[in-house]
């Protein structure tokens, strides 16, 4: 009986260390004082060392609750891509006129499935609102959405050499792997993704109109999920869901600053790596942050160098330049609790 009340005791005393280790009573006052301009309800989370270290819930919203994601939806299918680079059934300099012949028949099957996945097609694209979001919803199916695209967009620019955010480049991968595996996207992503990763709450849509890009809704949990399989370069419980390798190469950057010709305003000064925004790089130009911010407002992150995985799940609100400055000031109050300086 001694003993069991020495190792309870022991076990205890571990367990509130964990949690005392850290204080982020700074970020809970930060993001309390700023719940108005995140749109008034937050869930927040950090992950390190195995386990969740921080949550915050404002308002209504809660780590369980379903929600549109928009654009942090790209991070996920440029994830699911991955897995077929890994099988060998695709390759990143892969022209997509191989799978999808129709783009060849007008002049634009010499485009990479990397030039998708970094939105450097060269394909004309208008800038993200909810216009053009309602546009895409205008479609009967991803397949006619994606012909319109090979049939009536126009070739603006070398494919490779200039960066405009769209939906575009995710919505041609993402039916190029309809077609290699004669599946849904929906059905893929379940397959791939959602269900290895025990992402229970996490979809696009079970109907033929999907949008890779930004049709996903999901948790802060299930999302969690995600984040924490990137930061242990592909591996999730035991399982790897990705290989290392394609983990490293989706986080190079594919851009240079002076090649991007349109980028949203809560993303403009990052770079562009595969499916996600360089939000951080070292001096040597390797990505030691990476993030997908979502068009409503949500706004995920891996950091690298201090390893550890961080959300802040917000909705019905748009992301611009003031709620970017307000994310980043939340990771400065974070990184001093972590690690003050990247080492």
């Amino acid at each position: 009986m001694k003993k069991f009340v020495v190792y309870f005791s022991l076990l205890l005393l571990t367990v509130t260390y964990s949690f005392a280790q850290y204080d982020f009573s700074e970020a809970s006052s930060y993001l309390k004082e700023h719940r108005g301009d995140l749109g008034g309800n937050v869930a927040a989370l950090i992950w390190k060392d195995g386990k969740i270290i921080y949550q915050e819930q404002i308002g209504n919203m809660d780590t369980n609750k379903v929600t549109p994601i928009a654009s942090c939806s790209k991070w996920l299918t440029a994830a699911l891509a991955m897995t077929f680079v890994d099988e060998g059934k695709i390759s990143l300099e892969d022209s997509i006129g191989k799978f999808l012949p129709l783009f060849s028949q007008y002049g634009k099957g010499h485009i990479k499935i990397k030039h998708c996945l970094s939105h450097t097609t060269g394909i004309e694209s208008e800038p993200l609102n909810l216009f053009t979001i309602l546009h895409e919803n205008s479609y009967s199916s991803l397949e006619t959405q994606v012909d319109n695209i090979a049939r009536k967009k126009k070739l603006i620019a070398t494919p490779g050499t200039e960066f405009r955010y769209s939906n575009i480049g995710l919505s041609i991968v993402a039916r190029l792997l309809e077609v290699i595996s004669n599946k849904s996207f929906e059905e893929l992503f379940q397959e791939r993704v959602a269900i290895p990763l025990g992402m229970t709450n996490t979809s696009f849509g079970k109907g033929k109109l999907v949008s890779p890009s930004g049709g996903a809704r999901s948790t802060a949990d299930d999302y969690m999920h995600f984040l924490v399989m990137i930061l242990n370069n592909g591996n999730y419980d035991g399982k790897q869901i990705i290989s290392e390798t394609s983990i490293q190469k989706m986080q190079e950057a594919q851009t240079i600053l002076t090649a991007i010709k349109y980028a949203p305003k809560g993303a403009e000064g990052f770079n562009y790596a595969l499916g996600e925004w360089v939000q951080e790089a070292d001096k040597n130009g390797k990505s030691i942050v990476l993030t997908s911010p979502g068009f409503f407002g949500t706004w995920p992150y891996v950091d690298n160098c201090r390893k550890y995985a961080a959300l802040f799940f917000v909705k019905k609100f748009f992301i611009s330049e003031k709620t970017k400055a307000i994310y980043l000031q939340l990771k400065k109050i974070i990184d001093k609790q972590i690690m003050p300086v990247c080492e």
